[in-house]
């Protein structure tokens, strides 16, 4: 019998107007049943000044953000350093590199997409999304961004409630995080 995969989720994070908003779906499904519905997929990490998003399966997700706050102590709150290390063991490592998630994580200067590739990638125009919705949610916020004057939390919640009513994989309770 083939294993049930657990499918989806969109994180969005936009950075405009010196600040960044970072949000995610709380849908979780399994196969073709949605098994929950308020999962938290974003969160504050290390003394709350880091901001995660994840996208993947839940464990290796937090296995991931347990593994960036500890390069975090390591390297004194650099994130460009904690996710450069993070990136390179995660790539390297025999256990790690089964890990089946990728990562947005932000703070007030930076925004990267780290994945099990070895990938650190900065958006150039200050907007990224990973998981199933994100085509969905990007273009929603780059569009939102270039024609409104909107506020990045308010261009973020518009851009997933679009994702929302187009990806099956992506729901309507969104957890929204903004330094």
């Amino acid at each position: 019998m083939d294993k049930e995969i657990f499918h989806g989720t969109t994180i969005l994070a936009v950075r405009h107007k010196n600040k960044v908003v970072v949000a995610g779906d709380g849908q979780v499904t399994l196969g073709s049943v949605v098994t929950k519905h308020k999962a938290r997929k974003v969160r504050r990490i290390y003394n709350d000044k880091i901001i995660v998003g994840f996208a993947g399966a839940t464990a290796d997700a937090l296995t991931l953000s347990e593994k960036l706050e500890q390069k975090l102590e390591r390297y004194s709150g650099s994130l460009t350093r904690a996710c450069v290390e993070l990136a390179r063991d995660w790539r390297m490592d025999k256990y790690l590199r089964r890990l089946e998630a990728m990562m947005i994580a932000v703070d007030k200067e930076n925004t990267y997409l780290l994945s099990g590739n070895g990938d650190v990638i900065e958006p150039d125009d200050g907007v990224i999304s990973i998981g199933s919705g994100s085509t969905s949610a990007q273009s929603a916020a780059v569009a939102l961004l270039e024609n409104t004057k909107l506020e990045p939390r308010t261009i973020v919640e518009k851009a997933m409630k679009i994702a929302a009513n187009l990806c099956i994989y992506t729901n309507h309770h969104i957890t929204v995080e903004e330094l």
